[in-house]
């Protein structure tokens, strides 16, 4: 088989620069956080008080907040339920607020640490490290690559050599079964109890086999297959490249 070596737009996109947004109203450190952000090549974004910030995450999209908890136009415990009402990045506290109290409901908040000042900078840039590799994990068990197949299933989007390709609700799922389980042979039974969740004897088989033929249709070439059926026993996903 040829390899592709250009990446595609899904591949490029998952190597993209992280953005961090720093919220700290002490000009002078704001600037020397994100100065040693940007020495581990993230891009960061210094903003020093509440207004800003929320007007900057209701426009921009981050993959981590610096939060510092005493801000001048407001509390950093309340910004933190707007960020998480808005989208679910990772926050950290920077604060010299160090009661027992202040840490607990910073953690309760959803914070992914909590760091208390004065603090030391190689220790805080290895937490961001950590932070946002556990993030991207996490982020990459919902994106699915094989071949020139792309499925986001947070963004129930999906494309073949970049051309969107429309899913059904459905043919989601059962495209989420297939890659959660690649090279396992899944019997008609497990498919349709993984499926809709309820006693496969309740449910027309008929209805499984037609949404498969559909996927077929829509990700299958005469160069490549990703559904195998095992007749008499069930379906398997073809995920060698995945």
């Amino acid at each position: 088989m040829q390899k592709r070596f250009e990446k595609s737009k899904a591949e490029r996109e998952m190597i993209k620069i992280k953005r961090i947004l720093v919220v700290e109203d002490d000009v002078m450190l704001n600037s020397g956080l994100c100065y040693n952000l940007e020495l581990d090549e993230y891009k960061a974004i210094p903003v020093h008080d509440a207004a800003s910030a929320l007007e900057k995450i209701q426009g921009e999209s981050f993959d981590l907040i610096i939060l510092d908890v005493n801000l001048p136009d407001g509390d950093g415990f309340d910004l933190c339920k707007k960020i998480k009402s808005i989208q679910d990045t990772p926050v950290v506290f920077l604060t010299a607020r160090d009661l027992e109290s202040d840490v607990m409901a910073g953690f309760e908040l959803g914070a992914d640490d909590y760091i208390t000042k004065p603090f030391n900078i190689n220790i805080f840039r290895k937490k961001v490290a950590v932070i946002l590799k556990r993030s991207e994990k996490s982020a990459d068990k919902n994106l699915y690559l094989c071949g020139d197949l792309v499925i986001d299933f947070d963004k129930l989007a999906a494309s073949i050599k970049d051309e969107p390709v429309i899913f059904t609700p459905t043919e989601y799922k059962i495209l989420k079964i297939f890659t959660s389980n690649p090279n396992i042979l899944l019997s008609r039974q497990v498919f349709l109890e993984k499926l809709y969740d309820v006693d496969a004897n309740f449910v027309d088989e008929h209805t499984l086999t037609v949404n498969v033929n559909r996927l077929r249709n829509k990700i299958e070439t005469k160069d490549r297959k990703y559904i195998k059926t095992v007749y008499g026993m069930g379906y398997l996903w073809d995920g060698d490249e995945g």
